[in-house]
């Protein structure tokens, strides 16, 4: 079930949905509003389709250039198109792992099997409320905020003192020397011949040969050279006024935890960054918070998905870097990778929905060939296709199709569906589908969405059969509900993605994701019952 993010993966490495992406950069120049709209529609569709994550992956960088190029916050812009990809997904049985847990769990408890296109009507409607939301009232609720690429002030930069038999920092401890810097000088680390790290405590004397690691701006590092009379270095090359200068060596970027990146669930030191990208971190958005001084212990923190790095290097290094699509990066262009195995990718992409929509091969099957094609046809390796599978979430499938089948055979699903009966006696067949629907829309937003959907889809199939209704429009209730993951940033990995990439708060996603939830609730609480029941 998890097959379909290999795909997506190879879409991505391949850079096979890169004429969309420059399209839409494009558009935003002419009209930001109509851009809007056909960024939000075309992330729908794209994702009713394929996993959403690399629908996110590519419009990022995009809607951060183009925030950034009309000094506008993207905050109004990343949190709606996350979302927009959600509601696609619901449109058809691949759009998320979710749909294809649920049509599956239905299927093996007798109940008739979902095609790929069976509920696009009600999901199609539902999308079109939830996406002009998105468009005309969701970018004006978040308030606007700064990223760290936003920032106009200068750079800082990372250099060495080196430390002669001239200079005047010799004999002199690291308190006296700071001293003569007026005390604004910020050390990082002192190093003393190959391999060997000094303590920074203030009665440490500096010798003749010592190298003195700072990070600051040009004009400071300037002037902490000329007062202590030692020589600037980086990666071991003497620095000249121009090259600190020169704001065409330097540049900021954002690069983004995604899954299967090779940052995910990896650590800066054990990945060895600097030396494999050349590109110096700066600072780390970790779970929502900025973390800085990367020498100590932050270097040691496992990174996942949603991490944003803030890195500093030279503008040929972040170009190179992005044009592999083996990080997403996030600066002020709108350079997307692309290769020569993009239109292959793109076509077995095509491939395997053509063949799951007309019956030919069960979505399994197709999505497993398309994957083997891929690697086959070099458009991603064992390595790349591997990381994209999750284990964690691999696991939580796992153990929720356990609990699922555990309810099933012990009698538990007949139970909690009497209680959910009970509890609702007196009401009328479509009170009770809203109600199923709302309480999985909770649910997803406190667990795992495919927790929800693997325990609520049992459940739904024996609420039918007690009211003797058709156990379609329940297990339905089920899988629209089990999608709305909207209210938290943990409720799903790309609001993670767009949650440290827009700079938003938890409350962000509660304001923006509680009236969307409830909209999506009330609009489904009718059409449900509308097709399929009345």
């Amino acid at each position: 079930m998890r097959i379909n993010d290999c795909t997506g993966q190879g879409l991505v490495r391949t850079g096979a949905l890169e004429p969309i992406g420059r399209s839409l950069a494009k558009l935003w120049r002419v009209s930001p509003m109509i851009s809007l709209l056909l960024t939000l529609v075309i992330g729908a569709a794209l994702s009713a389709f394929i996993n959403n994550t690399p629908v996110v992956v590519l419009l990022l960088p995009i809607l951060i250039s183009v925030s950034l190029r009309t000094n506008r916050s993207p905050a109004g812009v990343l949190m709606p198109m996350g979302f927009a990809t959600l509601i696609g997904g619901m449109c058809t049985t691949i759009g998320t792992s979710t749909n294809l847990l649920v049509v599956s769990v239905a299927a093996d408890l007798g109940v008739e099997k979902f095609s790929m296109f069976d509920f696009i009507l009600p999901a199609s409607i539902a999308s079109i409320v939830g996406i002009t939301y998105l468009w005309l009232i969701a970018p004006h609720i978040v308030s606007e905020r700064d990223t760290p690429l936003a920032n106009s002030s200068p750079r800082i930069f990372l250099a060495q003192l080196h430390i002669s038999e001239e200079s005047r920092c010799v004999a002199k401890t690291l308190a006296e020397i700071i001293k003569l810097t007026g005390g604004t000088m910020k050390v990082e680390r002192i190093q003393r011949g190959e391999n060997t790290y000094l303590s920074l405590l203030p009665d440490v004397e500096i010798k003749a040969g010592d190298r003195i690691y700072v990070r600051d701006t040009p004009k400071d590092l300037k002037e902490f050279e000329e007062v202590l009379e030692a020589t600037l270095f980086s990666n071991n090359e003497p620095i000249s006024e121009q090259d600190l200068y020169s704001t065409s060596q330097q540049q900021l970027a954002e690069i983004v935890v995604s899954q299967g990146s090779p940052l995910d669930n990896m650590t800066l030191s054990r990945l060895r960054f600097r030396e494999r990208y050349q590109l110096i971190p700066l600072a780390l958005h970790h779970g929502g918070k900025k973390v800085e001084n990367l020498y100590s212990g932050v270097r040691e923190v496992w990174l996942r998905t949603g991490d944003i790095i803030l890195v500093q290097g030279k503008s040929k290094a972040i170009a190179k870097l992005k044009r592999s699509g083996e990080l997403l990066i996030l600066d002020s262009t709108e350079n997307l990778p692309h290769s020569a195995k993009a239109p292959l990718a793109l076509w077995i992409m095509i491939g395997i929905v053509l063949t799951a929509a007309i019956g030919v091969l069960p979505i399994a099957i197709s999505a497993v060939c398309g994957v083997l094609l891929m690697i086959i046809c070099s458009c991603l390796t064992w390595r790349e296709a591997t990381q994209a599978l999750s284990a964690p979430i691999i696991l939580i499938v796992v153990a929720s199709l356990a609990i699922g089948s555990a309810l099933v055979k012990t009698g538990g699903t007949e139970y909690l569906a009497s209680l959910f009966v009970y509890s609702t006696d007196g009401a009328s067949v479509p009170v009770i589908l809203s109600g199923l629907m709302l309480l999985m829309a909770l649910l997803t937003n406190v667990v795992s969405n495919n927790a929800a959907a693997v325990i609520g889809t049992p459940v739904a199939v024996s609420i039918a059969a007690q009211l003797a209704q058709p156990a379609a429009p329940f297990i339905l209730a089920v899988l629209f509900g089990a999608n709305m993951s909207y209210i938290t940033p943990m409720a799903y990995k790309t609001n993670l993605l767009v949650m440290n990439a827009g700079g938003y708060k938890f409350i962000d996603f509660v304001k923006v994701g509680t009236p969307l939830t409830i909209l999506m609730w009330l609009t489904y609480s009718w059409l449900l019952p509308f097709i399929y029941i009345l």
